[in-house]
Protein backbone atom coordinates (compact mmCIF):
# COMPACT_ATOMS: atom_id res chain seq x y z
CA UNK A 1 0.00 0.00 0.00
CA UNK A 2 1.15 3.54 -0.74
CA UNK A 3 -0.31 6.81 0.54
CA UNK A 4 -0.37 9.28 -2.32
CA UNK A 5 -2.26 12.21 -0.80
CA UNK A 6 -3.02 13.34 2.74
CA UNK A 7 -5.37 16.21 3.60
CA UNK A 8 -5.93 17.35 7.18
CA UNK A 9 -8.17 19.98 8.70
CA UNK A 10 -8.36 20.95 12.37
CA UNK A 11 -6.17 18.08 13.56
CA UNK A 12 -4.17 19.06 16.69
CA UNK A 13 -2.07 22.11 15.67
CA UNK A 14 -2.61 21.58 11.95
CA UNK A 15 -5.30 23.96 10.75
CA UNK A 16 -5.02 22.74 7.17
CA UNK A 17 -2.50 20.69 5.22
CA UNK A 18 -2.55 19.04 1.80
CA UNK A 19 0.40 16.80 0.94
CA UNK A 20 1.10 14.87 -2.25
CA UNK A 21 3.57 12.01 -1.91
CA UNK A 22 5.79 10.73 -4.71
CA UNK A 23 7.99 7.65 -4.51
CA UNK A 24 8.28 5.41 -1.46
CA UNK A 25 10.26 7.55 1.00
CA UNK A 26 9.00 10.79 2.55
CA UNK A 27 10.70 12.78 5.31
CA UNK A 28 9.10 15.44 7.52
CA UNK A 29 11.77 17.70 8.95
CA UNK A 30 11.52 20.42 11.58
CA UNK A 31 12.22 21.36 15.16
CA UNK A 32 10.49 19.54 18.00
CA UNK A 33 6.91 20.51 18.77
CA UNK A 34 6.06 21.79 15.26
CA UNK A 35 3.57 19.08 14.22
CA UNK A 36 5.62 16.33 12.56
CA UNK A 37 4.31 13.61 14.87
CA UNK A 38 0.75 14.90 14.43
CA UNK A 39 0.97 14.11 10.72
CA UNK A 40 2.11 10.55 11.44
CA UNK A 41 -0.60 10.23 14.08
CA UNK A 42 -3.23 11.05 11.46
CA UNK A 43 -1.79 8.50 9.03
CA UNK A 44 -1.78 5.89 11.80
CA UNK A 45 -5.57 6.20 12.02
CA UNK A 46 -5.78 4.22 8.79
CA UNK A 47 -5.18 0.94 10.61
CA UNK A 48 -7.75 0.88 13.41
CA UNK A 49 -9.17 4.41 13.81
CA UNK A 50 -6.98 4.89 16.89
CA UNK A 51 -4.22 7.26 17.84
CA UNK A 52 -0.91 5.71 18.86
CA UNK A 53 -0.53 8.50 21.45
CA UNK A 54 -3.89 8.85 23.21
CA UNK A 55 -7.29 7.20 23.70
CA UNK A 56 -9.05 10.58 24.02
CA UNK A 57 -10.23 11.76 20.61
CA UNK A 58 -11.15 15.20 21.94
CA UNK A 59 -7.47 16.19 22.27
CA UNK A 60 -6.96 15.48 18.56
CA UNK A 61 -9.32 18.28 17.53
CA UNK A 62 -7.82 21.73 17.06
CA UNK A 63 -8.63 24.10 19.91
CA UNK A 64 -11.87 25.96 19.25
CA UNK A 65 -13.06 23.54 16.55
CA UNK A 66 -15.90 21.02 16.85
CA UNK A 67 -14.36 18.35 14.62
CA UNK A 68 -11.26 17.29 12.72
CA UNK A 69 -11.20 15.75 9.25
CA UNK A 70 -8.70 13.79 7.22
CA UNK A 71 -8.65 12.23 3.78
CA UNK A 72 -6.06 9.80 2.42
CA UNK A 73 -5.76 8.73 -1.19
CA UNK A 74 -3.99 5.36 -1.37
CA UNK A 75 -2.81 2.83 -3.91
CA UNK A 76 -3.95 -0.49 -2.52
CA UNK A 77 -2.99 -4.02 -3.56
CA UNK A 78 -6.60 -5.23 -3.39
CA UNK A 79 -8.78 -2.12 -3.69
CA UNK A 80 -6.78 -0.17 -6.28
CA UNK A 81 -6.92 3.62 -6.05
CA UNK A 82 -9.01 4.33 -2.96
CA UNK A 83 -9.83 7.30 -0.74
CA UNK A 84 -10.40 6.99 3.00
CA UNK A 85 -12.18 9.89 4.72
CA UNK A 86 -12.42 10.22 8.50
CA UNK A 87 -14.23 12.80 10.61
CA UNK A 88 -13.42 12.99 14.31
CA UNK A 89 -15.68 14.43 16.96
CA UNK A 90 -15.27 14.18 20.75
CA UNK A 91 -18.08 11.64 20.96
CA UNK A 92 -17.78 9.69 17.70
CA UNK A 93 -16.10 9.09 14.35
CA UNK A 94 -17.40 8.89 10.79
CA UNK A 95 -15.53 6.83 8.20
CA UNK A 96 -15.93 6.40 4.45
CA UNK A 97 -14.10 4.20 1.97
CA UNK A 98 -14.66 6.03 -1.29
CA UNK A 99 -18.42 6.76 -1.19
CA UNK A 100 -19.37 3.99 1.23
CA UNK A 101 -19.84 4.85 4.87
CA UNK A 102 -18.45 2.24 7.27
CA UNK A 103 -20.86 1.30 10.04
CA UNK A 104 -18.83 -1.18 12.08
CA UNK A 105 -15.22 -1.14 13.25
CA UNK A 106 -14.72 -4.75 12.13
CA UNK A 107 -15.50 -3.67 8.53
CA UNK A 108 -12.53 -1.30 8.54
CA UNK A 109 -9.82 -2.54 10.91
CA UNK A 110 -6.71 -3.86 9.19
CA UNK A 111 -7.68 -3.06 5.62
CA UNK A 112 -5.17 -0.17 5.43
CA UNK A 113 -2.23 -1.32 7.60
CA UNK A 114 0.36 1.03 9.02
CA UNK A 115 3.10 0.39 11.58
CA UNK A 116 4.35 3.20 13.81
CA UNK A 117 7.95 3.27 15.04
CA UNK A 118 8.24 5.66 17.98
CA UNK A 119 10.98 6.60 20.40
CA UNK A 120 8.45 5.72 23.11
CA UNK A 121 8.45 2.07 21.95
CA UNK A 122 11.22 1.41 24.48
CA UNK A 123 8.44 1.42 27.10
CA UNK A 124 7.18 -1.83 25.60
CA UNK A 125 10.27 -3.39 27.18
CA UNK A 126 10.50 -1.23 30.30
CA UNK A 127 6.87 -0.34 31.01
CA UNK A 128 3.83 -2.06 32.44
CA UNK A 129 2.17 -5.25 31.18
CA UNK A 130 -0.83 -3.15 30.13
CA UNK A 131 1.29 -1.47 27.41
CA UNK A 132 2.39 -4.83 26.04
CA UNK A 133 -1.16 -6.23 26.12
CA UNK A 134 -2.43 -3.18 24.25
CA UNK A 135 0.24 -3.64 21.56
CA UNK A 136 -0.63 -7.34 21.27
CA UNK A 137 -4.37 -6.70 21.08
CA UNK A 138 -4.02 -3.99 18.44
CA UNK A 139 -1.64 -6.11 16.36
CA UNK A 140 -3.74 -9.28 16.40
CA UNK A 141 -7.15 -7.61 16.18
CA UNK A 142 -6.05 -5.61 13.13
CA UNK A 143 -5.70 -8.81 11.10
CA UNK A 144 -8.19 -11.17 12.76
CA UNK A 145 -11.89 -10.27 12.97
CA UNK A 146 -12.56 -13.24 15.26
CA UNK A 147 -9.89 -12.03 17.67
CA UNK A 148 -11.53 -8.59 17.72
CA UNK A 149 -14.93 -10.16 18.36
CA UNK A 150 -13.61 -12.28 21.26
CA UNK A 151 -11.78 -9.27 22.69
CA UNK A 152 -14.96 -7.18 22.65
CA UNK A 153 -17.05 -9.96 24.23
CA UNK A 154 -14.41 -10.58 26.87
CA UNK A 155 -14.06 -6.88 27.75
CA UNK A 156 -17.83 -6.48 28.22
CA UNK A 157 -18.24 -9.64 30.31
CA UNK A 158 -15.19 -8.78 32.43
CA UNK A 159 -16.50 -5.26 33.12
CA UNK A 160 -19.90 -6.66 34.13
CA UNK A 161 -18.39 -9.32 36.42
CA UNK A 162 -16.12 -6.76 38.06
CA UNK A 163 -19.08 -4.42 38.58
CA UNK A 164 -20.86 -7.20 40.47
CA UNK A 165 -17.77 -7.92 42.56
CA UNK A 166 -17.40 -4.25 43.47
CA UNK A 167 -21.05 -4.12 44.53
CA UNK A 168 -20.46 -6.91 47.04
CA UNK A 169 -22.78 -9.68 48.29
CA UNK A 170 -23.28 -11.16 44.85
CA UNK A 171 -24.89 -14.52 44.31
CA UNK A 172 -23.12 -17.38 42.46
CA UNK A 173 -25.86 -17.39 39.82
CA UNK A 174 -25.29 -13.71 39.04
CA UNK A 175 -21.56 -14.28 38.56
CA UNK A 176 -22.10 -17.45 36.55
CA UNK A 177 -24.16 -15.55 33.97
CA UNK A 178 -21.14 -13.44 33.07
CA UNK A 179 -18.59 -16.24 33.52
CA UNK A 180 -20.35 -18.26 30.83
CA UNK A 181 -19.67 -15.46 28.36
CA UNK A 182 -16.23 -14.72 29.76
CA UNK A 183 -14.73 -18.22 29.58
CA UNK A 184 -15.19 -19.05 25.85
CA UNK A 185 -13.99 -15.59 24.79
CA UNK A 186 -10.95 -15.89 27.10
CA UNK A 187 -10.09 -19.34 25.74
CA UNK A 188 -10.19 -18.01 22.18
CA UNK A 189 -7.95 -15.07 23.08
CA UNK A 190 -5.40 -17.36 24.78
CA UNK A 191 -5.30 -19.64 21.74
CA UNK A 192 -4.97 -16.83 19.20
CA UNK A 193 -2.42 -14.92 21.28
CA UNK A 194 -0.25 -18.01 21.56
CA UNK A 195 -0.37 -18.66 17.81
CA UNK A 196 0.22 -15.03 16.89
CA UNK A 197 3.16 -14.54 19.25
CA UNK A 198 4.84 -17.71 18.00
CA UNK A 199 4.72 -16.45 14.40
CA UNK A 200 5.82 -12.93 15.30
CA UNK A 201 8.64 -14.26 17.50
CA UNK A 202 10.15 -16.05 14.52
CA UNK A 203 10.35 -12.71 12.69
CA UNK A 204 11.69 -10.90 15.76
CA UNK A 205 14.52 -13.43 16.10
CA UNK A 206 15.56 -13.10 12.46
CA UNK A 207 15.27 -9.31 12.36
CA UNK A 208 17.09 -8.75 15.65
CA UNK A 209 20.03 -10.80 14.37
CA UNK A 210 20.22 -8.43 11.38
CA UNK A 211 19.82 -5.22 13.40
CA UNK A 212 22.16 -6.03 16.25
CA UNK A 213 24.84 -8.02 14.40
CA UNK A 214 25.50 -9.80 17.70
CA UNK A 215 25.63 -13.42 18.76
CA UNK A 216 23.02 -13.06 21.54
CA UNK A 217 19.62 -14.24 20.31
CA UNK A 218 16.58 -12.16 21.22
CA UNK A 219 12.86 -12.76 20.99
CA UNK A 220 9.47 -12.49 22.62
CA UNK A 221 7.38 -14.99 24.55
CA UNK A 222 3.71 -15.10 25.50
CA UNK A 223 3.11 -15.30 29.26
CA UNK A 224 -0.55 -16.18 29.82
CA UNK A 225 -2.07 -15.69 33.25
CA UNK A 226 -4.08 -18.89 32.65
CA UNK A 227 -2.31 -21.24 30.27
CA UNK A 228 -5.14 -23.55 29.16
CA UNK A 229 -7.03 -22.40 26.07
CA UNK A 230 -10.05 -24.34 27.30
CA UNK A 231 -13.35 -22.69 28.20
CA UNK A 232 -14.37 -25.43 30.61
CA UNK A 233 -11.13 -25.26 32.55
CA UNK A 234 -11.28 -21.48 32.80
CA UNK A 235 -14.92 -21.56 33.88
CA UNK A 236 -13.98 -23.98 36.66
CA UNK A 237 -11.13 -21.67 37.73
CA UNK A 238 -13.42 -18.65 37.85
CA UNK A 239 -15.92 -20.58 39.97
CA UNK A 240 -13.22 -21.79 42.36
CA UNK A 241 -11.76 -18.31 42.88
CA UNK A 242 -15.01 -16.41 43.49
CA UNK A 243 -14.30 -15.89 47.19
CA UNK A 244 -10.84 -14.50 46.48
CA UNK A 245 -12.17 -12.29 43.69
CA UNK A 246 -14.94 -11.05 45.98
CA UNK A 247 -12.36 -10.15 48.61
CA UNK A 248 -10.34 -8.12 46.10
CA UNK A 249 -13.49 -6.98 44.26
CA UNK A 250 -11.84 -7.77 40.95
CA UNK A 251 -11.38 -10.71 38.57
CA UNK A 252 -7.84 -11.94 39.13
CA UNK A 253 -7.72 -14.69 36.49
CA UNK A 254 -7.80 -14.31 32.73
CA UNK A 255 -6.21 -12.78 29.62
CA UNK A 256 -6.55 -9.26 31.03
CA UNK A 257 -3.59 -10.21 33.25
CA UNK A 258 -1.40 -11.71 30.48
CA UNK A 259 2.05 -10.38 29.66
CA UNK A 260 4.59 -10.48 26.85
CA UNK A 261 8.25 -11.10 27.72
CA UNK A 262 11.17 -9.57 25.80
CA UNK A 263 14.13 -11.93 26.02
CA UNK A 264 17.85 -11.62 25.41
CA UNK A 265 19.13 -15.16 25.36
CA UNK A 266 16.84 -16.59 28.06
CA UNK A 267 16.82 -13.57 30.39
CA UNK A 268 14.49 -10.59 30.64
CA UNK A 269 15.68 -7.80 28.36
CA UNK A 270 14.20 -5.28 30.81
CA UNK A 271 16.77 -6.30 33.43
CA UNK A 272 19.79 -7.53 31.50
CA UNK A 273 19.89 -5.90 28.04
CA UNK A 274 21.76 -2.68 27.33
CA UNK A 275 19.83 0.33 26.06
CA UNK A 276 21.10 -0.31 22.53
CA UNK A 277 19.96 -3.93 22.72
CA UNK A 278 16.54 -2.90 24.05
CA UNK A 279 16.08 -0.43 21.22
CA UNK A 280 17.10 -3.06 18.68
CA UNK A 281 14.54 -5.48 20.13
CA UNK A 282 11.65 -3.03 19.81
CA UNK A 283 12.72 -2.10 16.26
CA UNK A 284 12.75 -5.82 15.47
CA UNK A 285 9.29 -6.12 17.03
CA UNK A 286 7.88 -3.36 14.83
CA UNK A 287 9.42 -4.85 11.69
CA UNK A 288 7.98 -8.22 12.71
CA UNK A 289 4.59 -6.54 13.15
CA UNK A 290 4.86 -5.22 9.59
CA UNK A 291 5.71 -8.72 8.35
CA UNK A 292 2.68 -10.10 10.25
CA UNK A 293 0.35 -7.55 8.65
CA UNK A 294 1.69 -8.39 5.19
CA UNK A 295 1.47 -12.15 5.89
CA UNK A 296 -2.13 -11.96 7.04
CA UNK A 297 -3.54 -9.37 4.64
CA UNK A 298 -1.38 -9.52 1.53
CA UNK A 299 -1.00 -5.73 1.85
CA UNK A 300 2.35 -4.07 2.51
CA UNK A 301 1.91 -1.69 5.46
CA UNK A 302 3.08 1.90 5.38
CA UNK A 303 5.90 2.39 7.91
CA UNK A 304 5.66 5.55 10.03
CA UNK A 305 9.01 6.26 11.72
CA UNK A 306 8.75 9.02 14.32
CA UNK A 307 12.28 10.23 15.10
CA UNK A 308 13.36 6.75 16.15
CA UNK A 309 16.90 6.53 14.81
CA UNK A 310 18.64 9.41 16.51
CA UNK A 311 19.36 7.26 19.56
CA UNK A 312 21.03 4.48 17.56
CA UNK A 313 24.64 4.30 16.53
CA UNK A 314 25.53 4.59 12.85
CA UNK A 315 25.83 0.83 12.38
CA UNK A 316 22.41 0.07 13.83
CA UNK A 317 20.80 2.88 11.81
CA UNK A 318 22.22 1.53 8.56
CA UNK A 319 21.17 -2.03 9.41
CA UNK A 320 17.65 -0.80 10.23
CA UNK A 321 17.20 0.77 6.80
CA UNK A 322 18.58 -2.32 5.10
CA UNK A 323 16.13 -4.53 7.04
CA UNK A 324 13.05 -2.69 5.74
CA UNK A 325 11.09 -4.50 3.05
CA UNK A 326 11.81 -2.63 -0.22
CA UNK A 327 8.10 -2.81 -1.08
CA UNK A 328 7.14 -0.68 1.93
CA UNK A 329 6.52 3.04 1.84
CA UNK A 330 8.36 4.83 4.66
CA UNK A 331 7.22 8.18 6.05
CA UNK A 332 9.70 9.41 8.65
CA UNK A 333 10.29 12.45 10.84
CA UNK A 334 13.38 14.07 12.31
CA UNK A 335 15.04 17.33 13.22
CA UNK A 336 17.68 16.83 10.52
CA UNK A 337 17.48 15.35 7.05
CA UNK A 338 18.73 11.76 6.63
CA UNK A 339 22.04 11.16 4.95
CA UNK A 340 22.29 9.98 1.37
CA UNK A 341 23.06 6.38 2.31
CA UNK A 342 19.39 5.75 3.10
CA UNK A 343 18.19 6.50 -0.43
CA UNK A 344 16.25 9.31 -2.06
CA UNK A 345 13.69 11.15 0.09
CA UNK A 346 10.89 13.49 -0.80
CA UNK A 347 11.13 16.11 1.97
CA UNK A 348 8.65 18.42 3.67
CA UNK A 349 9.40 21.16 6.19
CA UNK A 350 7.04 21.42 9.16
CA UNK A 351 6.81 24.60 11.23
CA UNK A 352 4.02 25.67 13.60
CA UNK A 353 1.59 23.23 12.01
CA UNK A 354 2.29 24.39 8.45
CA UNK A 355 3.78 21.96 5.94
CA UNK A 356 5.76 22.97 2.86
CA UNK A 357 7.47 20.78 0.31
CA UNK A 358 11.20 21.46 0.06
Amino acid sequence: MRVRQLSLQGFRNIGFAALEFEGRQQFLVGANGQGKTNLLEALGFLTALRSFRTTDNSVLIEHGKSEAAMACAVEHEELGDTTVTIKLRPENKEVWIDQTRIGRLSEFVGRFPTVVFSSQDIQLVRGSPALRRRWLDLTLAAMDAEYLRSLQVYARALADRNALLKRGRTSPDELLAFERALAPAAADLIKRRGEGVRWINGEVQKTYATLAAESEPAGIAYEPNFAEADAGALLARLESTRNRDAQFRSTLTGPHRDDLAFLLRTTEAKEFASEGQQRSIVLALRLAQAAWFRHRSGVSPVLLADDVLGELDAGRRQRFWSAIDPRSQVIATGTHLPDGSTGTWQTFAVQSGAVQRQ
